[in-house]
This record gives structure tokens, C-alpha cells and sequence, in this order.
């Protein structure tokens, strides 16, 4: 008989909201010697709508410690080793086994066109394109719809909540986070491809955002006074212009969120 493993990646995603929502409770507590002026401070938080502020802050040092360590070395290493050409190829891959789930909440947010587009895309992709690395479909006219559940429950009118600072993972909020999850268990690629290539296809992924971000977020830090409140901005108007498919005024950025 066989047994059916659900990707590592839907399990480390539930872990890190459950440690993470328990160190969130722990913070958002108060105790009688609380001062006024830390009343004040919290009431700002939670009107611009972070008001975990502080603990998103100390995990936001953390992940930028480990990026500058880590992932900023890997993401140069893999721009000066592999060419162009071959790193779009591997991103082209990677969307296009990622076209189930794009599917799914297009389906569910109602875009029957877009679901159709996204199911013509995926068989030109996966075969004329040669198993996605080419992306044919774009040409032939079948353009990408990039969705996730988050984007899903945001149609369904579901508010954002609490601006959240995943490790590792990045900036999110507590309607994404719950998507994240949601689309890890709705990835069929998950239930067939062995731990190892998870592991890797959310390692290069990752890898992959870090790399074609790597002079813009060099940029908004060496600019901001303050990088953390940047990136949660840039982060929300990212959000808000694929919920809304792009109609949205001001600059987007594409905030690399680590490991989708």
C-alpha cells in the first residue's frame, strides 16, 4: 500500500506560525506596570497596523543577519555562475509547476478566463516549452496569472490583519500566512515529488527572488531611514497591487518572500 507524505514545506510553514503566533500572544500581553507611554507606543503599532512591531523587528535583524551571511553570497554565486539565459529557465520552470495552484484560486476568485489561460499555458508550457524551462506560452499570447490563496481571501473580503515578519520566510501578514499554508496543501507537485527536490525547488526558488532583487533592496536600504518600516510599506503595496491585478497607482516592488 502506498503512503502519501505531504511536502516538508506545508509542515515548516504551520510550525513557524504556530512558534511564531505564540511569541506574537506573548508580546502583545500587558501588565499593570506598564507605563503610558508604552500604552502610546503600542497604540501606534497597532494603527499602522503592525502592532507586533517590536518582535517583527527582532526577527526582521535575524533575517537580515542570516541574508547577509547566506543568502546574498548564494544569490551573487548563482548570478555569476549560471548565464541569463539558464537562470530564466529555471525561474520559467518553476512557474509553470507552480500553475496548479494558480488554477485553483483562480477558480475560486471566480476568473473562469484567466483558469482556462492558466490550464492552455500549462500544456504548450510543459511540452512545446519543454517541461516549462521555455515559456511559449507568453508568446503564443497565454500571458501568467500569478495567485495565491491570500490573494483568494482578500477577494473574498477577507482583511489583511496584522502586518507579520515570518523567519526566513520574510514579511507577510496573518491572512497571507494562513494562505501560505493553504496553497502548500493545495500544490500537487508536493505529494509527488520526493523530499529532496522540495527541499531544493524552495531552496532555488528562494535563491532566485534574492537574486533579481539583489541592487533594488541594496537601494532601499542604503535610501531609507528606516529599512524595516520600507520594506513593510513596499510589502503592502506589493500585496495590494496583485490582489487588485495591478490596478494600483505608486511603484511596486516584488519583496522576495524566501521560500513560497
Amino acid at each position: 500500500m502506498g503512503v502519501i507524505v505531504r511536502k516538508p514545506a506545508a509542515h515548516l510553514n504551520i510550525l513557524l506560525c504556530a512558534a511564531l503566533s505564540m511569541s506574537l500572544a506573548a508580546c502583545g500581553s500587558t501588565t499593570q506596570g506598564t507605563t503610558s507611554a508604552g500604552d502610546t507606543a503600542q497604540q501606534a503599532n497597532a494603527d499602522s497596523g503592525d502592532p507586533w512591531e517590536n518582535t517583527n523587528r527582532a526577527i526582521f535583524d535575524f533575517n537580515n543577519s542570516v541574508d547577509r551571511a547566506v543568502l546574498q553570497p548564494i544569490a551573487r554565486a548563482y548570478r555569476d555562475v549560471l548565464h541569463e539565459d539558464i537562470r530564466d529557465g529555471i525561474r520559467n520552470f518553476s512557474d509553470n509547476i507552480n500553475e496548479p495552484v494558480n488554477f485553483v484560486n483562480l477558480v475560486l476568485q471566480g476568473k473562469d478566463v484567466k483558469a482556462a489561460q492558466t490550464v492552455i499555458r500549462f500544456v504548450i508550457n510543459s511540452t512545446v516549452g519543454i517541461g516549462g524551462l521555455g515559456d511559449v506560452a507568453t508568446n503564443l499570447g497565454y500571458p501568467r496569472h500569478q495567485e495565491d490563496f491570500g490573494q483568494t481571501l482578500a477577494v473574498w473580503g477577507v482583511g489583511e490583519g496584522p502586518y507579520i515578519m515570518l523567519p526566513i520566510l520574510g514579511p507577510s501578514n496573518v491572512r497571507d500566512t494562513v494562505g501560505k499554508v493553504a496553497d502548500n496543501f493545495t500544490d500537487p507537485f508536493g505529494y509527488v515529488i520526493p523530499l529532496a527536490g522540495n527541499l531544493a525547488r524552495t531552496f532555488v526558488n528562494g535563491v532566485d527572488r534574492r537574486e533579481r532583487n539583489l541592487e533594488t533592496l541594496e537601494d532601499i536600504e542604503r535610501n531609507s531611514l528606516d529599512f524595516y518600516a520600507a520594506v513593510r510599506s513596499l510589502y503592502r503595496q506589493n500585496r495590494e497591487s496583485q490582489v487588485r491585478d495591478g490596478e494600483v497607482e505608486g511603484p511596486v516592488l516584488d519583496i522576495p518572500v524566501y521560500a513560497e
